[in-house]
């Protein structure tokens, strides 16, 4: 389970979402995240930057990261806050590739952006 090396899989919604036990697993592995679990259950986090540019800068990179992995996520920007939903649309809920992005875009913050 192991979210650093992991990249995100196609998934076309044949599989089933994770259970509660899964997405806590996978959860002690991504800091500062917190799961929705309203209907659909989703994982969100917010960032805090220095500047708007700061903020913009750091979409842009979330960005390039989602086409690469194949996986898209809810992205929100008040000024220098940056607020970030992920879940997996096909299924309607989470899954391993919901925790490797969320784990992946806390990288880039950590290495270029941490206040």
């Amino acid at each position: 389970m192991d979210l650093s090396k992991k990249k995100c899989v196609p998934c076309e919604g044949f599989s089933e979402p994770l259970s509660m036990d899964d997405e806590n697993k996978y959860l002690a592995q991504i800091k500062g995240w917190q799961i929705n679990r309203d209907d659909i259950h989703k994982i969100n986090k917010e960032y805090n930057l220095l500047h708007f540019k700061d903020s913009m800068s750091f979409v842009n990179q979330i960005a390039d990261l989602a086409e690469n992995e194949g996986h898209h996520p809810n992205i929100l920007i008040i000024f220098n806050k940056v607020n970030i939903e992920i879940f997996t649309h096909a299924i309607s809920g989470l899954s391993e590739n919901d925790f490797i992005l969320a784990y992946k875009i806390d990288e880039i913050f950590e290495s270029e952006y941490k206040i």
